[in-house]
């Protein structure tokens, strides 16, 4: 079984072209340094942020860049790859630059199918790097292995299954046992704590875990053993 622990911060923030966070998140994250998507820079900028790299096709971002002049050529990362989508991109530098701790922002708005595949991304590049989401001061990642996961008592837990997932768990008002949930039949969406030591324990498949933010914060994996 593997503990959840909150104790490093994140190696990078990755701000995609959605529904900007709220700006004082960002005081949080000083000096990590920010991978924009594309678009994601102008909202960024309107904040007086400056990331790090602007990364993409920059379908968007040359649209707009006749009227900002605050990014140098040494900030932009041109990836013309119709094949993968901004998200990817970045997630494909991030992994080429050993950032492995990842924070991901404004990954919904827009247009929904945008949305929906950006989820895909997550869950398939979750298999190379610790991504965790933050959407309304919440956090989202994947677990794929038994946990124990220290919360608050009556803290809100969701578990979605990504796709299908049987699992057990412990120490939640609404407890699984063995059970399966899937999407399009059944998930496992706002269940509550009522103990700190959580215990999920996965016989098949994978879930989305979501908690409440803990920034600076990332959920790492450590050895844990009951």
């Amino acid at each position: 079984m593997k503990k959840i622990e909150f104790n490093k911060k994140f190696d990078c923030v990755i701000c995609l072209d959605g529904e900007p966070p709220d700006a004082e998140v960002f005081n949080l994250l000083e000096n990590i340094p920010i991978l924009a998507a594309d678009g994601a820079a102008f909202y960024l900028d309107k904040m007086g942020l400056t990331p790090h790299k602007i990364i993409g096709d920059l379908d968007t971002f040359s649209k707009k860049c006749t009227t900002i002049d605050s990014f140098s050529t040494d900030q932009i990362v041109h990836i013309s790859d119709q094949e993968t989508n901004d998200f990817e991109k970045v997630l494909k530098y991030a992994i080429e630059n050993n950032y492995n701790n990842c924070l991901i922002l404004g990954i919904n708005g827009g247009e929904f199918e945008h949305s929906l595949n950006n989820w895909s991304v997550l869950i398939r590049y979750s298999n190379y790097l610790n991504l965790c989401v933050l959407t309304k001061k919440r956090y989202s990642f994947l677990v794929n292995e038994n946990i124990c996961i220290k919360l608050i008592p009556g803290e809100i837990i969701s578990l979605i299954p990504q796709p299908v997932v049987t699992l057990s768990t412990k120490n939640l008002v609404w407890e699984l046992q063995n059970e399966s949930l899937s999407l399009g039949f059944r998930e496992g969406a706002r269940n509550c704590a009522k103990h700190e030591d959580i215990y999920i324990n996965i016989h098949f498949g994978n879930l989305l875990l979501c908690i409440e933010e803990r920034l600076p914060y990332y959920p790492s994996f450590s050895k844990y053993f009951t």
